[in-house]
């Protein structure tokens, strides 16, 4: 009975204006789609902030690259952390190398490798380097890299490349050498070495950089004699890293001989090679004996840069009939004037007191300043500036 009086009590339309608010959302129909669209962008902007894919959603393809070739490198990095997306490149023939693109999924990062039959680990996949100019044909061969040097016709790489030098004014006179090396990567200091150094400072260059050939063959048109750099393992490989292809103590004769013809192809013209760091590797018999006998083989002189104190070059080279030289001074092992000086003053009495004295030098703009003034001075001196080449000549005659 209440509920009826309270219905005709209550004015027309007031009861059912309550009965209608009684069952009425907290926000309408326009705020719930914005709340669901802001929703669908926080979902949307928290995947791709948080979501490691940098490739964006890009089609992968996962494939196992199977090697038959020797051990691998047992410094190699391992693979088994990484995703690669794999694109070949080129189609080859089966047995033959081919290129492909691998995409890490990690990083997004592009590399291009070789694989193939007997593909390196860290295998170069430029193209084979172009014969420099001024090259006797004669003296080449070829090898999966590209040409490499060879004794052909009782000529050998050191002698056709080794610079002109007054020998016999060299053999009744003191006489120094310098080696200038790390040139070919970087251009702007190797060309400022080649313009700045007189012919007689013999320049060494590593097998990296975009066209170390190019920078050799401007070096030997200003009539520079030419070392290849050897990277060679130092003790704390791979902390401290010489490149791609570096020559290895736990690898086998037939993986680092290998990578030395890899080294041999970046160029040519060179009267030998050096050895590129590698203090661990250079001490080793039984690693450097195959290098040097190989360099033997090739007509070629070795040329030891000193930093190892226990290397067994000399002994291989001298038991081989090898060309070689060894440096006594490092002039720029503390990079400023008054030091680079004193190290030059110090190549000069080891020349006076032996007859001959070695000095190695790397490209720094300061050492390349200091030798060319002191180099003015030595013929005051009584003492002749020659080519590596010659060096070797005399301190092998003596």
């Amino acid at each position: 009975m209440a509920d009826m009086t309270d219905d005709l009590s209550t004015p027309l339309g007031q009861a059912t204006l309550r009965r209608k608010r009684r069952f009425r959302l907290p926000f309408t129909g326009l705020q719930a789609l914005a709340v669901a669209l802001g929703l669908f962008l926080a979902a949307f902007a928290g995947f791709a902030i948080f979501n490691d894919n940098p490739l964006g959603g890009e089609p992968v393809a996962h494939v196992a690259l199977r090697q038959t070739a020797p051990a691998p490198d047992k410094a190699a990095p391992s693979a088994e952390h990484s995703t690669k997306a794999v694109t070949p490149k080129q189609q080859t023939a089966p047995g033959e190398q081919k290129t492909v693109t691998i995409i890490d999924g990690s990083s997004g990062a592009r590399h291009d490798v070789v694989v193939g039959d007997g593909a390196s680990d860290k295998a170069d996949v430029s193209p084979a380097p172009t014969v420099m100019t001024g090259i006797d044909q004669r003296l080449l061969e070829k090898s999966r890299y590209g040409m490499i040097p060879v004794v052909a016709d009782g000529l050998k790489p050191f002698t056709v490349y080794a610079a002109d030098a007054d020998r016999a004014k060299a053999e009744k006179m003191p006489i120094v050498a310098i080696v200038v090396g790390g040139l070919g990567v970087g251009a702007a200091k190797t060309v400022d070495a080649i313009m700045r150094l007189p012919p007689a400072v013999t320049l060494a260059f590593t097998p990296y950089g975009t066209d170390p050939g190019k920078l050799a063959e401007r070096a030997r048109a200003q009539r520079h004699e030419i070392l290849l750099q050897i990277p060679m393992e130092p003790y704390d490989y791979p902390d401290n890293d010489p490149g791609p292809q570096t020559l290895l103590t736990s690898l086998g004769p037939e993986q680092n001989l290998d990578r030395f013809y890899w080294h041999l192809s970046r160029m040519q013209g060179y009267a030998g090679i050096a050895n590129f760091m590698g203090a661990r590797f250079i001490a080793t018999d039984a690693v450097m004996q195959p290098i040097v006998r190989e360099a033997a083989k090739r007509g070629l002189g070795f040329f030891d840069d000193g930093s190892a104190p226990r290397s067994v070059a000399a002994a291989l080279a001298t038991a081989l009939g090898a060309p070689f030289a060894k440096s006594d001074v490092t002039i720029d092992a503390v990079p400023t004037p008054g030091e680079i000086d004193h190290a030059l003053a110090r190549l000069e009495g080891l020349a006076k007191e032996h007859g001959v004295a070695v000095g190695s030098a790397s490209a720094l703009p300061v050492a390349i300043e200091r030798i060319g003034v002191w180099i003015k001075t030595l013929d005051s001196h009584g003492i002749m500036l020659v080519p590596l080449t010659t060096a070797m000549l005399k301190s092998k005659s003596s």
